[in-house]
């Protein structure tokens, strides 16, 4: 690790204060707490062992949908409620439901007939269902061995429209998938929320299923302030949660628009930044030091 790649974000003009207390620590997944073979590094259990061991709760938010985190629960020992479909989704570990926030059918159909429109492939989560309707589509494998379950091929989504909880363009064309972004963010406005979650992958939820309103009300339901809540990710669907947090955290992959809205920049998630992120910024108390603030010289 180096001051190069772990360092203050560039991002604030006025830096803020940083919350001198930390009570828990929520996370993205992919991109973020994983590998990007989608693993756990022996560093990145063993700094949230010594969260836990210290009395701070960690827990995660994730784009993907509840089941597709589970392989991650026990070796994280996760025992408070964890977010899916972007918190779309808010369940207990054993997967009974908190609450969830599910897309009008309306606007899921027209969101799949805009992305259709652009040669945007489309899956739809419902329940507990993956759905697609191009099994030679692009992402699938990849899908499958990061939520590890298979979709189901449909031809038509039908009725899972009028329970999506999520619905994701997907594509290898990254400023296509970009342009579309912008472009049903204008077009679906107040009727739903839109966000890069990956580069390749283009969430669409509902308004409400945003990692901001599930920070939230998981602060609620953890009875923790906002200001005692440190966050950590690394995509735009993130950044809702960096502007509630009381500490926001971005990986070292993430785009130069994320970083510039943290307070503070790790390392990459193929360079164990989750863990190094966790032992200085957490357990360390490098963000209590005055000079950890403000704009880092020298980076875009």
């Amino acid at each position: 690790m180096t001051s190069s790649t772990t360092s203050p974000s560039p991002s604030r003009s006025l830096p803020r204060i940083p919350s001198t207390k930390i009570s828990a620590v929520i996370s993205d997944v992919d991109g973020t707490l994983v590998t990007n073979d989608k693993a756990l590094t022996p560093r990145a259990r063993a700094a949230v062992a010594e969260l836990h061991a210290r009395g701070i709760i960690f827990s995660i938010i994730s784009s993907r949908p509840p089941r597709g985190v589970r392989m991650l629960l026990e070796p994280l020992a996760i025992t408070t409620p964890l977010g899916g479909f972007n918190g779309g989704v808010i369940v207990w570990p054993d997967f009974s439901v908190i609450s969830e926030h599910l897309l009008m059918s309306e606007v899921a159909r027209r969101a799949i007939e805009m992305l259709s429109a652009r040669g945007v492939d489309t899956w739809v989560f419902a329940g507990q269902d993956w759905l697609l309707r191009n099994p030679d589509g692009p992402c699938i494998g990849r899908e499958e061995r990061t939520v590890c379950f298979p979709p189901t091929v449909v031809a038509d989504f039908g009725a899972g429209l009028t329970a999506a909880g999520k619905i994701v363009g997907v594509s290898q064309d990254f400023a296509l998938l970009a342009r579309c972004e912008q472009e049903l963010r204008a077009a679906l406005a107040d009727q739903a929320s839109v966000a890069l979650s990956q580069p390749y992958y283009l969430d669409i939820t509902d308004p409400l299923a945003n990692k901001g309103v599930a920070l939230t009300q998981f602060a609620t339901l953890l009875g923790i302030p906002l200001t005692e809540i440190a966050v950590i990710g690394d995509g735009h669907n993130d950044v809702a949660m960096f502007e509630r947090a009381g500490l926001s955290i971005a990986m070292g992959n993430a785009s130069a628009a994320v970083q510039r809205v943290a307070d503070l920049v790790t390392d990459r998630n193929s360079e164990d930044g989750f863990a190094n992120a966790i032992e200085r910024f957490i357990l360390g108390g490098d963000r209590l030091k005055a000079e950890a603030f403000g704009r880092a010289e020298g980076r875009a």
